[in-house]
């Protein structure tokens, strides 16, 4: 291989990244499937690149930093707080859905040991597209969001058990027990080793080199723990991703683990962008467009199957159906890690071209629905709610409050959301001795407030059922906190049914411009933005500091709440006349810029 020839191909592969996702970005699509058609551009459609072997090098590396990134990011403390969904859950959903894409590809008519890829590759979801769609939506901190994350964590983890397996049911010699048990000595083995580097020469070595305070040094020591550890495992006849992912973890628990993630996090950007392209670059428009009927079938039962899946394995863990059917939506576009696993394959020869090239275009359009899929997910579910046989199917879960409580509650205040909002409105009342109740889908929410002895009831408070339960016709005011818009309609919608003249505040996380509007429209009196309101404290605390008194800043801060734009409107030149003199004389005119912005 020349040096020369990798340098074109290297150039050629984050060029066409970098065009490809720039491309994507413009399209408001994942930056991994621009990464992917830039390679698939630069590679089988115009032909610039020719070596295959050099490719898959470069793909190689781009693995390596990928997992060593995970290893470096990932936390116990994390998984241990998610709870037992993401281990119990988690490997429960993964199982499930290996089994259920085994049997789907051995029906279409693939071999047993590829059909069993097949199902892997599918059961990986993209950590990085779900939290990315999650993030847009304002969704990553709402329960469905924490339920997929505690998924993600746990098929993240997943890959290097998987590819263990997998890469044992490909040797040919010896019985699978035997191999499978080979396989898993040598497992821990590499554990074994890892962990008494990790605790005795890694942390004394880490240490020493941040001791010079240089950051050449510091990045080239982790560049050479991620090769080094790669190397070895491949040696011992493991794979390459469980060795970086193993170097991960060794400086995850570090106490320069920070320092080492944003050390390592550009050149592991990179580098996946050069691992996306190069994947491009192997895929056979040859293959895919002589089997886009066969790939139609194989995405759709798959996609349909990681739906039900998801979704009744949430359900069976405690959560509500509308939780359970975004966490099932979610699970939809098909994750990176699927590719490590068709590389291994293709590596070892368990898997073919063709299989491979069917599993690019199965995550090309898994990616492209991901953000459409919880969108049309909340619509689906609304229709349906309208459905009283479907209401009555989800209210089993609801648990009513104890009958004493509930001939008692009058003129009480119901809280929808024991989250950090309504945790502290919950503290308040109980301080000033005002009864409440609270509605919530999670079963550790319910559980605490078991435990604090506070009124509850397990449900969705979009149930007409549950809203009565929680005494709904003699409640003054109605708290909605949960922080997706769409479930807080849904909300507003069922109260405004049964109680017309029920005063409802909600504090909702509003991205999208019609939000505010539409919740006033159904019935909310008050419409709280946190990043809003967050907004005019920064403000009032910044001009404090300018020594306006306090009636001057609440006079401020009023005239900035009167004068925020309508949602639709435009920063004008002009706009500071058409608000009045308030702004225009306040006494920070010198010293302030007001312009009007979006606040969300």
């Amino acid at each position: 291989m020349e040096p020369l020839g990798i340098l074109i191909d290297l150039a050629l592969a984050l060029g066409a990244a970098l065009v490809g996702g720039m491309l994507a970005r413009l399209l408001r699509q994942p930056v991994v499937v621009g990464y992917i058609l830039g390679g698939i551009a630069v590679g089988p459609v115009l032909g610039l690149v020719r070596d295959v072997a050099e490719v898959r090098t470069l793909a190689s590396i781009g693995v390596v930093f990928l997992l060593f990134g995970l290893g470096v990011q990932f936390s116990f403390k994390e998984l241990r707080r998610i709870g037992r969904v993401a281990l119990l859950g988690g490997v429960l959903e993964i199982g499930l859905t290996i089994a259920a894409g085994t049997l789907i590809s051995r029906t279409l008519g693939f071999p047993f040991l590829e059909a069993i890829f097949f199902g892997s590759m599918v059961a990986m979801t993209s950590t990085a597209v779900v939290l990315k769609v999650l993030m847009e939506r304002g969704e990553l901190e709402t329960l469905h969001g924490r339920v997929l994350i505690g998924f993600m964590i746990a098929e993240d983890l997943s890959v290097v058990a998987i590819l263990i397996v997998l890469s044992a049911l490909g040797r040919p010699e010896g019985h699978l027990a035997t191999t499978l048990t080979l396989a898993g000595l040598k497992a821990l083995a590499v554990l074994g080793a890892a962990f008494l580097l990790g605790t005795k020469l890694v942390p004394w070595l880490v240490k020493r080199v941040a001791l010079a305070q240089s950051r050449e040094l510091f990045l080239l020591l982790l560049i050479m723990l991620a090769t080094s550890t790669a190397y070895v495992t491949q040696l011992m006849g493991l794979s390459l991703a469980l060795g970086a992912f193993l170097a991960g973890i060794i400086i995850s628990e570090s106490d320069f683990a920070q320092q080492a993630l944003a050390d390592i996090a550009p050149l592991r950007d990179t580098f996946a962008a050069l691992f996306f392209a190069t994947l491009g670059m192997l895929f056979v428009p040859a293959a895919f467009a002589a089997d886009w009927l066969l790939l139609l079938k194989l995405l759709g039962l798959a996609l349909a199957a990681k739906i039900v899946i998801g979704a009744l394995v949430s359900y069976l863990f405690g959560y509500g159906g509308r939780t359970a059917l975004l966490v099932g939506l979610g699970l939809i576009p098909v994750g990176e890690f699927s590719f490590v696993i068709a590389q291994a394959g293709l590596a070892d020869g368990l898997i073919s071209e063709r299989l491979a090239s069917l599993m690019l275009g199965s995550v090309l359009l898994s990616v492209l629905l991901a953000p459409s899929a919880l969108t049309a997910g909340q619509a689906f579910y609304a229709r349906l709610y309208k459905s009283r046989a479907f209401s009555r199917v989800l209210s089993w879960r609801s648990e009513p409050l104890p009958e004493s409580t509930v001939e008692e509650l009058h003129d009480h205040v119901v809280i929808v959301g024991y989250g950090n909002v309504g945790m502290e409105l919950a503290r308040a009342l109980q301080r000033r001795k005002l009864p409440l109740v609270c509605i919530d889908l999670d079963p550790r929410a319910i559980h605490d407030l078991r435990v604090l002895g506070v009124p509850y009831v397990y449900g969705d408070a979009a149930n007409v059922e549950v809203l009565t339960k929680a005494c709904l016709d003699r409640a003054r005011v109605m708290a909605v906190t949960c922080p997706d818009p769409p479930a807080a309609e849904l909300v507003v919608r069922a109260v405004k049914r049964l109680n017309p003249g029920l005063d409802i505040v909600v504090v909702a996380r509003l991205e999208r411009e019609d939000h505010v509007a539409r919740l006033r429209a159904l019935g909310a009196a008050e419409v709280v933005r946190p990043r809003y309101e967050a907004a005019l404290e920064v403000v009032r605390h910044t001009l404090h500091r300018y020594g306006l008194t306090a009636t001057e800043l609440q006079h401020f801060i009023s005239t900035l709440r009167d004068e925020t734009p309508s949602y639709e409107e435009r920063p004008r030149e002009d706009a500071d006349e058409e608000a009045g003199e308030p702004v225009a004389s306040a006494p920070v005119r010198e010293h302030v810029r007001v312009r009007r912005r979006r606040w969300y």
